[in-house]
């Protein structure tokens, strides 16, 4: 078949509409497990600090009737830790023609870039909170890091070989041992030193790909269920221990561990609120800078614990 000579066509024709959508499709995951989950309050200084406490080892206590004391036990004192917050920024520059100009999927480009850049700090915390493994004192040349998740938690399962625990107390990382894989096995010891240390956690944060390992533990769970939907549901939404109930949540942003949270004992402090701050105009565009400045607080490390190195 060929068309009749001299049919004016589209690849001829001039002035065509353009046809672009006004939907931007952004794919880009923005839930943040850990930040949402944990406490909130306000810090007042770039290092804040608090105390743990425990109590003296349970024993058999038995004393002679009429007895005087002879010696005093003396009294320990409470244990002062501290952690920094650290800044986090985001910018952007935007020519005065740009925001004027008709634009397809946005009526302002600043307002659309603010958007964004306030969807990739969130991120970003969520990184600092569950991968920092040493806080940083920052300086004129530094910046200042908050140790997050992976530095503060001494309790758990590390890999075999030269694995080790963080020590927060010396500002040291964690060191890898042999990498494992996730299991059930880990999830039940780490929930029982969690809870004889003293410890209630509620929430299981894993990688997405340990998610669905945790679908096939055999243990007691629990699963979402919707009566006559005809829906098979095969993932756990709850692991229940002998220990406590753990909602299982997976967390894009962790690297190769699983956190065992008691979310009564774990703060997010935030020194200065998210702002978004119009910078000084030097020519013919606008400036932006976002700022945050934010820390973890471990309120007790020992409520808590972690699984390390996995495969």
């Amino acid at each position: 078949m060929t068309i009749v000579a001299n049919t004016f066509t589209t690849y001829a024709a001039i002035g065509q509409r353009e046809d672009l959508s006004d939907i931007i499709d952004n794919i880009s995951p923005t839930d943040t497990p850990v930040y949402s989950a944990v406490k909130k309050s306000k810090a007042n200084a770039r290092f804040f600090e608090w105390q743990t406490d425990a109590l003296a080892t349970a024993a058999n206590n038995a004393q002679l009737e009429g007895d005087d004391v002879a010696a005093f036990v003396a009294v320990t004192p409470t244990t002062r830790w501290g952690n920094y917050c650290q800044v986090s920024t985001k910018n952007f520059v935007i020519s005065d023609t740009e925001e004027v100009v008709d634009k397809a999927g946005r009526k302002s480009e600043i307002a659309y870039q603010k958007a964004k850049k306030l969807k990739e700090l969130k991120r970003d915390a969520e990184v600092a909170l569950v991968q920092n493994g040493t806080n940083n004192a920052g300086s004129t040349t530094v910046a200042r890091q908050t140790r997050g998740l992976a530095g503060w938690i001494t309790q758990g399962s590390v890999g075999a070989g030269t694995g080790a625990f963080p020590v927060p107390s010396t500002n040291t990382a964690a060191v890898a041992g042999t990498a494992r894989a996730f299991s059930e096995a880990l999830v039940k010891a780490a929930m029982q030193t969690a809870y004889t240390a003293g410890g209630a956690p509620s929430m299981l944060v894993v990688r997405p790909s340990d998610k669905v390992i945790a679908s096939t533990f055999t243990g007691n769970a629990t699963r979402f269920e919707q009566a006559d939907s005809g829906e098979l549901n095969a993932a756990f939404t709850f692991y229940v221990t002998d220990f406590g109930r753990l909602k299982v949540v997976p967390d894009r942003f962790i690297d190769a561990a699983a956190y065992l949270l008691d979310l009564d004992h774990v703060s997010f402090k935030t020194l200065r609120n998210v702002e978004a701050k119009p910078l000084a105009k030097t020519g013919d565009a606008e400036k932006m800078l976002i700022t945050w400045e934010y820390g973890l607080q471990m309120d007790n490390k020992d409520a808590h614990a972690q699984i390390r190195d996995l495969s």
